[in-house]
């Protein structure tokens, strides 16, 4: 499922990233990376605040889609 619809709070393995190959590099730059954890924390508007290595980043609703969990 889409990372946008992972229940918060919840440690999420990372399946898939979709997208062109510059939404994946800029993904993979951001630390998401397949096999790797990430957890929701909150939503703020239309972005998600997410926990990937121990960072905490912001993320659009339309990125969050192209992350499979």
């Amino acid at each position: 499922m889409p990372l946008i619809y992972a229940e918060m709070g919840q440690p999420q393995i990372i399946r898939k990233i979709g997208g062109s190959p510059e939404v994946k590099k800029h993904l993979e730059d951001l630390g998401f990376n397949v096999g790797g954890q990430v957890s929701v924390i909150s939503a703020l508007g239309e972005n998600l605040i997410v926990k990937v290595k121990e960072s905490r980043v912001a993320v659009s609703d339309e990125l969050a889609k192209k992350i499979m969990v």
